[in-house]
C-alpha cells in the first residue's frame, strides 16, 4: 500500500515558489506561456525556461549530493548509512553511494 503513494508524490512536481497560487490552480497555466500568441516569442521563452529549469535541476542534484555527504559523515553522531540515505531520497543504494563521493568532492573540491 505505502508504494502507490510514494510514485504519487514522485510525480508531483514541487511548487514553484515565485508563481503566484492563483496560477498554480489553474492546471493549463505554466510561466503564462499559454497566453504567448506569437510562435517565435513563444519559442523563445519556452526555451529561457528549458534552460532555467535544467540550471535549476543541475544546482539542486549538488545539493542533494551535499546533504548526501554531510548525513554520511564518519564525524556525525547520528550519521547515515549510504542504504538509509538511498531509501530516505528514493534512491539506489549505489546511486547513494556515488552522491555521496559527489557531494565530498564538492566539499573538497581539488586545487586547479
Amino acid at each position: 500500500m505505502a508504494e502507490p503513494e510514494r510514485t504519487e508524490r514522485r510525480l508531483r512536481p514541487a511548487p514553484l515558489l515565485f508563481e503566484p497560487s492563483e496560477a498554480v490552480a489553474d492546471p493549463e497555466h505554466f510561466f503564462d506561456l499559454e497566453s504567448i500568441e506569437d510562435p517565435r516569442e513563444l519559442l523563445a521563452r519556452a526555451t529561457e525556461l528549458t534552460l532555467a529549469f535544467r540550471a535549476a535541476q543541475e544546482r539542486a542534484m549538488e545539493f542533494q549530493a551535499l546533504a548526501a555527504a554531510a548525513l554520511a559523515d564518519v564525524r556525525r553522531f547520528d550519521r547515515m548509512s549510504p542504504a538509509a540515505i538511498a531509501e530516505r531520497a528514493e534512491w539506489t543504494e549505489d546511486y547513494a553511494r556515488k552522491m555521496i563521493e559527489f557531494g565530498e568532492s564538492l566539499q573538497h573540491p581539488e586545487p586547479s
